[in-house]
């Protein structure tokens, strides 16, 4: 067998700028093989790196947002605030329509550098008529703030239970008494949901309002489990979970005296 000396060849990938390319280095090296006085064949072996990993690194996606985090949050630059989310839950009736919303609590800082809730989060109403079918006036709209216990009050009705909310949006000031309004929830004949009816009388606006619309156990339900979940973010819990720190709690257990040391008997 005889051989000869293999040339080295250097050439920059295709796949890249020339200016920025890694080289591609190839070996050709014909070989010629020979069983005594005759001559076989010539063989030529080119070996050189695969253009995969180049394809990868040029074509490959940038890693996918987490699942828990919607996809329009993620790609946010950094620094940048977080973007407001509205959600809501709406039931349409034949004389009226209801959307039932979240509003987040409000904070307020300390000289400590700390935050306190300054205003509990509340669940807004808003009842709208029909005008025709399946189209509702919501010019006309009326809307009721639930607050956490009246929230409660309306997750503890049983299917022959009410109850009554009033609200004066002027208590306590000059206009008091001119503007009322009054949700009842009341249970359905045939034991099959709730009505709940808003009446708003405003002696400002000249306005005297009366919507009802019926709620069926089905859609009751979904907001009671609504209502279970955002309770403890209309009180701001969830800002105080997240801010809890291991060293801070260490510190804190050896700093507590008094009735807090209760439960360290």
């Amino acid at each position: 067998m005889s051989s000869r000396s293999c040339p080295l060849s250097l050439r920059p990938s295709p796949l890249l700028p020339s200016s920025s390319a890694p080289l591609r280095i190839s070996f050709s090296c014909p070989t010629t093989l020979t069983l005594g006085s005759k001559k076989k064949a010539q063989l030529s072996v080119l070996c050189r790196r695969s253009d995969y990993f180049d394809q990868q690194r040029l074509f490959s996606r940038p890693p996918s947002p987490s699942q828990d985090e919607p996809s329009f949050l993620a790609s946010q630059p950094p620094g940048a605030q977080p973007s407001r989310v509205f959600v809501g839950y709406s039931i349409y009736k034949g004389k009226a329509a209801l959307t039932v919303e979240p509003r987040a609590p409000e904070f307020a800082p300390l000289e400590s550098g700390a935050y306190k809730v300054s205003k509990e989060g509340f669940i807004l109403l808003q009842f709208a008529p029909a005008g025709a079918t399946r189209q509702y006036d919501w010019s006309r709209k009326q809307v009721f703030s639930l607050s956490v216990v009246e929230v409660g009050h309306l997750m503890s009705l049983g299917a022959k239970d009410s109850c009554e909310f009033f609200h004066d949006p002027f208590k306590g000031r000059s206009d008091e008494g001119k503007v009322r309004k009054v949700l009842k929830a009341e249970p359905l004949p045939d034991g099959t949901g709730h009505f709940f009816n808003l009446s708003v009388q405003n002696r400002l606006l000249n306005v005297d309002e009366s919507i009802y619309i019926p709620i069926t156990k089905a859609e009751f339900s979904i907001l009671n489990s609504a209502f279970n979940f955002v309770i403890p973010y209309l009180l701001g819990w969830h800002t105080f979970a997240n801010a809890i720190k291991p060293e801070d709690s260490f510190r804190s257990n050896n700093a507590r005296s008094g009735p807090e040391m209760e439960w360290g008997r």
